[in-house]
């Protein structure tokens, strides 16, 4: 096995390239489909991607774990729900930046309902995260749309999403975690979007087959990413995600920022990065 394939941030920068181009293609497949529909494509296209992966190694998937796949997979599929409805309805910079605010949701979501207890200086990182929500959101001067309420849902079901992951990915192989994904979400999103739904257009399919093997691609590379490196060593690196989206926003779809929406990304960011690091110190002192 080559130096590569055994890093841990080469996987999360894949990752990070993977999910920012299924953005790019969400809007534009966003266009002529409802994003309910297109969670539905995202996530059956995604699983027959993996199917060939599945049907050579039959055992990764096991019964006796679902009951911890399916907690995980319904704050994933709530969290999809709203990401998908955000990126076709607010700025994708804006979008991503609340997205980051998940793992502080997670963090003040272990305090309050599993008693963990936190000192200072994560109280202070949570503080500094929450002020950069601030910045992005400016609660009175900006409009709260459908778009941003979506991507608030999504942050805070995203939050036990990834809780979730982590807890699985030393346990189950990183394969399977990426695969219970899409199987126990394509159901219930084909529910959803049978409420909403039109025929796609021709034209829009290369998009939907685009955002399912991107999607593929991002699970099993970001659950590959945790199950080989800590959280501390490879969020830094999300920094990727956000410069290819915001540049995208600005070169593809003529979106604006300004300084405040930035500032407040890059805050929201910082804190998450350092609330990762100082978990892994604390687990080492333990």
């Amino acid at each position: 096995m080559s130096r590569l394939a055994r890093s841990g941030p080469f996987w999360f920068i894949v990752s990070c390239g993977a999910f920012a181009s299924m953005w790019v293609m969400i809007r534009y497949a966003a266009r002529d489909l409802h994003s309910f529909e297109i969670v539905f494509f995202r996530n059956f296209l995604g699983l027959l991607f993996l199917l060939p992966m599945l049907v050579r190694t039959p055992g990764i998937i096991r019964l006796d774990r679902m009951p911890f796949h399916l907690r995980r997979a319904t704050s994933g599929f709530v969290a999809t729900m709203g990401t998908f409805y955000a990126v076709a309805n607010a700025p994708l910079a804006t979008t991503l930046a609340i997205n980051y605010t998940a793992p502080l949701f997670g963090t003040v979501g272990a305090v309050l309902v599993l008693g963990e207890r936190i000192r200072a200086r994560r109280i202070a990182a949570l503080a500094i995260g929450f002020v950069g929500m601030l910045l992005v959101l400016r609660p009175g001067q900006l409009p709260m749309t459908a778009g941003i309420a979506a991507a608030i849902i999504s942050a805070v079901s995203t939050g036990y999403s990834i809780v979730a992951m982590r807890s699985l990915v030393g346990v189950d192989d990183s394969r399977a975690v990426a695969a219970w994904t899409f199987i126990l979400t394509t159901i219930p999103s084909l529910a959803v979007a049978l409420s909403v739904w039109t025929a796609p257009p021709v034209a829009v399919w290369g998009w939907l087959v685009g955002i399912g093997a991107a999607a593929a691609i991002g699970q099993l590379t970001l659950t590959r990413a945790f199950s080989l490196s800590e959280a501390s060593a490879v969020l830094p690196l999300d920094f990727v995600r956000f410069g290819l989206i915001t540049a995208a926003g600005v070169l593809l779809f003529n979106e604006t920022y300004d300084l405040l929406t930035l500032a407040g990304g890059a805050l929201i960011l910082a804190s998450t990065i350092y609330l990762a690091i100082r978990e892994a110190q604390l687990k080492k002192q333990g």
